[in-house]
């Protein structure tokens, strides 16, 4: 029975779906090195390596709780284990909170900037679920909470949050509106049956331009952000390989098809790992 129910613990927090922290970790380390102009340390890399999963888990506990009587009627998330009842509402906001805990205790081992900070990262992270029922472009809600580790990793090293910081949590944001919304076109028709909001839903015919349109927006603004102009080849090389990825996504999404928008949404942490190397090379 014990080892049943943590089979189910890890379900619930998609363990052997690592790409969904992925997509938050490539931002925050790219904030980090940018802050720190360079490697930030390891006490700063471990924290937020462990802290980005810790709270992606969290999340899918209360987003699962949030979207329990909505998910039973998506084909995708029927199963899950909140969803089907074979785990109990207390209990999965249990694992959640603690969950949240031991994040909040990583928290404390950086400056008071960053635990400040963190309060905010919490809120928006709550207040996500619960957009998708009244928010036309859920994604947005979802773009602030997944790039908060960017504000998060300026006040670690600097003990404070830049402009630069606000402007790359912007592009940041126009990245998860680009994914999610690959993300949303899975589920369009269920989501049209049963009345949620989605980026996918309000977009509708203009999905895929908007897409690209996003994507573009994101390389743009971190280029731009980074000096592209003045960086080496390498750096040029890494953001070429982030632009061929978004043309392969375009392959991808074009048809609209289940399978190709999902697998176009797994993928992304491909191109947000392309980033950080771009950035990570501007510092060699």
């Amino acid at each position: 029975m014990l080892r049943d129910k943590l089979t189910l613990y890890l379900d619930l927090i998609r363990w052997n779906r690592p790409a969904g922290w992925l997509l938050l970790l490539w931002p925050s380390l790219s904030a980090l090195w940018i802050a720190a102009g360079g490697f930030p340390g390891w006490h700063l890399v471990t924290v937020f390596t462990l802290g980005t999963i810790l709270m992606r888990s969290a999340g899918c506990c209360l987003n699962d709780v949030a979207d329990r009587d909505f998910d039973k009627h998506v084909k995708r998330t029927a199963n899950r284990p909140v969803t089907s009842g074979r785990l109990g509402v207390k209990e999965a906001l249990a694992v959640g909170a603690v969950l949240a805990l031991a994040a909040f205790g990583l928290v404390l081992t950086l400056n008071d900037a960053a635990m400040h900070w963190s309060f905010a990262a919490l809120a928006v992270a709550v207040v996500y679920p619960y957009a998708k029922r009244v928010v036309s472009m859920p994604q947005a809600v979802l773009g602030v909470a997944f790039s908060f580790g960017i504000p998060m990793a300026f006040a670690a090293v600097q003990g404070q949050v830049p402009l630069l910081a606000w402007c790359l949590l912007l592009g940041n944001l126009f990245w998860v509106l680009a994914y999610d919304t690959e993300y949303a076109m899975v589920d369009r028709d269920d989501d049209l049956h049963i009345g949620m909001k989605t980026s996918a839903i309000t977009l509708g015919s203009w999905d895929v331009p908007a897409i690209m349109g996003f994507y573009a927006a994101y390389l743009a603004i971190w280029a731009w952000l980074l000096k592209a102009d003045q960086q080496g080849l390498l750096f040029g090389l890494a953001m070429g390989g982030a632009v061929s990825q978004v043309v392969w996504h375009y392959l991808l999404i074009r048809r609209r098809t289940r399978e190709g928008c999902f697998k176009a949404f797994r993928l992304n942490h491909w191109l947000g790992l392309s980033v950080f190397a771009a950035v990570v090379l501007i510092y060699l």
